[in-house]
């Protein structure tokens, strides 16, 4: 293809390059090419990322969502941050502190990391050094508010994104070659029973303590496949359990045999389980409960995505030839619950894609020899043409290491290609949907069968290498096909605010009030002393329920000091709590005087005459005083006598 022009959408600034017709020759050639170089007017060249398939049919295909269960919560009608404030049960299951297995690491190491190397996992291993227990659990929630369950990505502004392989290879080191791993796929070459493992022993540190060599001492074989599963259970695929469970043997005592596994797509599908499970736990009613999984890889790609954006602190970390490493340093110290706008607003200004969503094409890319100068695939050696097939090419990924536990999931980098510096095109299904869904569990473990199924090619895909340049250029089909989807899902950070329900961000409350509080604390404050809940969304009837419950407060204290003057005359001022909470919301007043109640009006001879009460004295501290207030919003406590609010309010 050649000399294509860059067009701009009418009334819009979206650019895009239209597909030039191609010859029937020419197009079956590139049906079967991952590769599709192109050439624009100024003689710069850049690539599709193939196979092509027919642009112009209709914009919907089966890759598009189309169960609106499996939307992002983002889209959700009501959102309710308190839910997600309890982020130490939320997210239990993370990788255990380094100093924890450090020593442990460094004995097994010394005498087993030529072994570790010929395996593939030897950069993978050198992250449990660093501080991979380290999260902020808003922006992993912020991130996981926008995960689709069907398409398997998150859903920017922007277009699909979601970790690659290849973000996979530059955070552990990990190739995208190797068998695929199943819990049929190797047999036990060292019997369970052969091995000196205390089954007794689960938890992280008494595991450690009973399988830990003494210092001197060779590593002996069931030594090293212990210490394996451990890495595996704490420090890859993070157990929920926070133990060392015996289904971790078969993979341990395989990558001891030096197997060699692809872990990068078991890593890849472990990750879709575990934001699958976490995206739809944001539903429940109590909120989402010991996520487990290896969000930590999570965290490292948001770093690497939101770095610039957020001008992420970086703390000098030990020479470490590897992307993971240095990313464990950008993750953010301070947890705080108004860190929700921070991310929320970061990932909504994705409007365009932009470098920030490519991280690891960069010329500077930290990472093993064999990634570190073939990380753009326009400038490739011919030994790695193995390597970034494996990367561009779509395949199904396995999660699961029991049988009850497998799940498939299709690796379709075709919806990420500009993350790749390849221009994105419409992309369509490799297969027919039924034909391969993350509900299939394979009950009777034939998995070669599903699989043989599954991926028989219709056409022998091929990478012929070429010269070009990143571009994050899309197709006309993909803008139309794109806009089509997200054109009534559309939502800015304003919009989300209105989504929230009793909510905690400070952004939403109006102007801070001055003095030391923030309004996360007022909002306490509010709650705990009227026991109401507070409904940003709804003031009207936190202020009618905040005046029941001070109504009430008084007079509870009028039945208990008997006030009742003998001369049949009550001042009620002392009656009425003196340190009342503002209203959190700036925009509203809360009237303070209590009426005489019902029950007392025939005692009191001069109650009309102590009905009018003078203004000063009728409504909390807020922003503005009781005069900027229309009418409408006043709620002078005498019309509260009853339990129900006026009508339509």
């Amino acid at each position: 293809m050649a000399n294509a022009q860059v067009c701009k959408v009418k009334e819009g600034n979206d650019t895009f390059v239209p597909i030039p017709g191609m010859e029937e020759a020419s197009l079956k050639i590139y049906q079967s090419q991952v590769l599709l170089p192109f050439s624009l007017e100024n003689g710069s060249i850049h690539a599709f990322l193939g196979p092509f398939a027919g642009q112009n049919k209709k914009f919907s295909n089966t890759l598009l969502p189309e169960d609106s269960t499996t939307l992002p919560f983002i889209y959700s009608p009501k959102i309710d941050l308190n839910l997600f404030g309890d982020t130490t049960k939320i997210f239990r299951a993370f990788p255990p502190v380094k100093e924890r297995h450090s020593s442990w690491l460094t004995r097994v190491e010394a005498s087993m990391s030529s072994e570790w190397k010929e395996t593939g996992i030897f950069e993978f291993i050198q992250l449990a050094k660093f501080d991979l227990h380290l999260f902020d659990p808003q922006m992993l929630l912020s991130a996981i508010f926008f995960w689709n369950r069907e398409t398997r990505a998150f859903e920017f502004p922007c277009g699909f994104v979601c970790p690659t392989l290849l973000d996979i290879a530059a955070i552990t080191g990990l190739m995208p070659l190797g068998e695929r791993f199943h819990p049929d796929v190797f047999e036990e070459e060292i019997s369970i029973k052969d091995v000196s493992i205390t089954w007794d022993k689960k938890t992280y540190l008494a595991f450690i303590t009973a399988h830990m060599g003494p210092s001197g001492t060779p590593v002996s074989p069931s030594e090293h496949i212990a210490f394996l599963m451990y890495w595996l259970s704490a420090c890859v695929f993070c157990t929920p359990s926070l133990q060392v469970p015996k289904y971790y043997y078969n993979l341990a005592q395989a990558l001891h045999s030096k197997k060699k596994i692809c872990l990068s797509k078991l890593l890849l599908a472990s990750l879709y389980t575990c934001l699958d499970e976490a995206s739809e736990s944001l539903s429940r009613e109590s909120g989402p409960r010991n996520l487990s999984g290896p969000l930590w890889l999570l965290q490292l790609w948001l770093n690497a995505i939101l770095d610039k954006k957020l001008r992420l602190p970086l703390t000098p970390i030990p020479i470490c030839e590897l992307e993971g490493a240095r990313l464990t340093t950008l993750t953010p110290r301070k947890r705080l619950v108004d860190n929700f706008e921070k991310y929320i607003r970061a990932i909504l200004s994705f409007t365009d894609f932009t470098e920030d969503l490519a991280p690891f094409i960069r010329p500077n890319l930290i990472g093993p020899t064999w990634l570190r100068q073939n990380n753009q695939v326009g400038n490739i050696s011919p030994s790695s043409t193995d390597i970034w097939f494996g990367f561009l090419s779509w395949d199904v990924i396995i999660s699961g290491m029991r049988q009850k536990d497998v799940r498939l999931y299709p690796y379709q980098p075709q919806l990420f290609a500009r993350q790749f510096g390849l221009c994105q095109m419409k992309p369509l299904p490799l297969r027919r949907k039924e034909s391969i869904d993350a509900d299939i569990c394979v009950d009777e473990g034939n998995y070669e069968e599903v699989l043989d199924f599954i991926l028989r090619p219709d056409k022998e895909l091929k990478l012929t290498p070429s010269t070009f340049s990143p571009s994050f250029l899309v197709s006309k089909c993909y803008l139309r096909w794109w806009c089509y989807y997200v054109v009534d899902k559309l939502i800015d950070f304003d919009g989300f605010l209105k989504k929230l329900i009793n909510s905690p961000l400070s952004c939403s409350q109006g102007p801070k009030q001055s003095g030391t509080f923030k309004n996360q604390t007022i909002i306490y404050q509010f709650e705990q002393f009227f026991k109401v809940c507070y409904r940003p969304d709804n003031v009207h009837r936190t202020i009618f329920d905040a005046s029941v419950s001070l109504s009430k407060m008084v007079q509870r204290n009028i039945r208990s000091k008997k006030v009742i003057n003998p001369r049949g005359k009550t001042v009620f001022e002392k009656f009425c709590p003196k340190h009342i909470p503002p209203l959190p919301n700036a925009l509203f007043g809360l009237v303070k005087h209590l009426s005489h109640p019902p029950w007392v009006k025939t005692l009191d001879p001069f109650y009309l005459e102590c009905k009018e009460i003078p203004v000063k004295n009728r409504v909390t501290y807020a922003r503005c005083s009781v005069y900027d207030f229309p009418r409408g919003k006043w709620w002078p406590l005498c019309w509260v006598n009853n339990v129900n609010p006026p009508p339509g309010k």
